[in-house]
């Protein structure tokens, strides 16, 4: 297949009224461009942000184009991914050949990212084995996407951590990330960090922040981490693979 024949990759993000989540979105896919020049990567939002799914849709079809990846820019397998998205992409124009990519995560590149944040922030290398982490994501009311966190948990504390356990922010989704905080403490850990697992600043990671105050440390969100641009483009070539995918169009 050579590159002019390369299906489009849409990557769908969800949107949000907070100017920085589209910001980082779009420094993401500038840094997916750079590391995948022979690929034609677009970008469309379900909410709040232009353009549109719906709308990219409609004008890359209005362009002759007839293969795409459509890319979920999200963490976990939940509803945005098994009912959003699909809802979507079915109403695409008929012309459209469109695969649905996995979503990100999980991945150790991802675990990596996360590691590396909370360094940049502050932590020392070498306290690893005496730090507690709390692994602060969005939650769900889905048992996949909680049951995902929990053993992204389990996997990142066997890499040498004095503890690491999972927080929700929303969805209904408990403990919270300050109980998660208070029992590391009461665990013997010597000091506390937060790993915010979130792709792009918002109202949700504020939430965390807030709610972090007891913590020793809280480090950034994944943002346009060279590790999240290698995860996306892992996708997308596993989509056009072939596996990992769901066929949309005709």
């Amino acid at each position: 297949m050579t590159s002019m024949s390369k299906p489009v990759l849409l990557v769908i993000a969800h949107g949000s009224r907070d100017p920085r989540h589209a910001a980082t979105v779009h420094a993401l896919v500038r840094q997916v461009r750079a590391r995948r020049p022979g690929v034609r990567v677009e970008t469309g939002f379900l909410e709040f942000n232009l353009p549109s799914v719906a709308g990219k849709l409609e004008s890359l079809a209005a362009e002759g184009v007839r293969d795409i990846v459509a890319l979920p820019l999200l963490l976990t397998r939940a509803f945005h991914a098994k009912a959003d998205i699909p809802s979507v992409l079915s109403e695409a124009p008929a012309r459209l050949r469109i695969r649905q990519a996995d979503v990100l995560g999980p991945s150790p590149l991802l675990t990596a990212a996360l590691q590396r944040r909370l360094y940049e922030a502050g932590l020392s290398p070498a306290d690893k084995s005496s730090t507690g982490v709390v692994l602060a994501a969005a939650g769900s009311t889905d048992p996949e996407a909680i049951a995902v966190i929990a053993e992204i948990a389990r996997e990142w504390r066997r890499t040498g951590w004095c503890a690491v356990r999972p927080a929700f922010a929303s969805g209904g989704s408990l403990p919270r990330t300050g109980d998660v905080v208070g029992s590391l403490r009461a665990l013997g850990c010597a000091r506390v960090v937060v790993a915010p697992y979130f792709l792009a600043p918002g109202r949700l990671p504020d939430r965390v922040a807030r709610e972090a105050g007891g913590a020793d440390l809280l480090a950034p969100v994944l943002g346009a981490a060279p590790e999240v641009a290698r995860v996306l483009l892992a996708r997308y070539d596993s989509a056009v693979a072939g596996s990992a995918l769901t066929a949309v169009g005709a």
